[in-house]
C-alpha cells in the first residue's frame, strides 16, 4: 500500500472517530428534567423533588410540644403560621440531626399533610434528567427502602431520592 493510500485510511479514521464523538455530545432537549433539593442528614445526601417543597427555612426556635409523637420535634412560628418541625433521621435509621448553624427546616406538602423537616444542610437546587435517576443500591438498609425513590450522583456522592408521599403515609398509619 503506498503511503497516501495509509494517510488516506488514517484520516478516514480519524473523521469517524470525529463523528463519534460530536454524535456522543448531542443533547436530547426533549428529555424530561426534575428539579430537586438536595440536603444532608449527617453525613448523607438525600433529595426530595421540589414540587413537594414550599420553602426552605434556616433553624429557628422549635418549641417542645408535650405528647407529640416522637419523630415531631415540636412547632416553629413561621411569619405567624405555626408550623409542625419533624425529625425523619428515626424514620431512616439515623441518630437525630446534631445542631448546628447548617441546620434547614424544609417545609414539605404531600397528601394534605403540610410540615416541616430538619435536614443538616441544603446543598443544592437543579434540574437533573429523568432518565438520571438510577436504582436504589440493593444495599440500603431496611429502614430506608420504603422511602426510596431511586439514586443519582452528585459532586461524587450517591444521593438518596426520598419520596415525600410515602413518609407521610408512614406518618398516618
Amino acid at each position: 500500500m503506498s503511503p497516501q493510500g495509509k494517510k488516506g485510511k488514517s484520516q478516514e479514521l480519524l473523521e469517524k472517530v470525529k463523528q463519534n464523538q460530536d454524535l456522543n455530545q448531542i443533547v436530547n432537549v426533549d428529555e424530561k428534567e426534575i428539579k430537586l433539593v438536595i440536603f444532608t442528614l449527617h453525613e448523607d445526601f438525600f433529595a426530595f423533588y421540589s414540587a413537594n417543597i414550599k420553602e426552605i427555612l434556616t433553624l429557628e426556635k422549635i418549641n417542645f410540644v408535650p405528647g407529640s409523637p416522637e419523630y415531631i420535634l415540636g412547632i416553629a412560628n413561621v411569619r405567624g403560621d405555626i408550623e409542625s418541625v419533624m425529625n425523619i433521621n428515626g424514620f431512616l435509621g439515623f441518630q437525630p440531626q446534631p445542631e448546628s448553624k447548617e441546620n434547614r427546616v424544609i417545609i414539605v406538602s404531600a397528601q394534605g399533610i403540610r410540615t416541616g423537616i430538619l435536614v443538616g444542610s441544603v446543598e443544592d437546587v437543579l434540574d437533573v434528567p429523568e432518565s438520571s435517576i438510577e436504582s436504589p443500591l440493593a444495599t440500603l438498609h431496611d429502614n430506608i427502602k420504603p422511602f426510596v425513590i431511586g439514586e443519582i450522583k452528585y459532586k461524587n456522592h450517591n444521593v438518596t431520592l426520598l419520596n415525600v408521599d410515602r413518609i407521610f403515609e408512614k406518618i398516618a398509619i
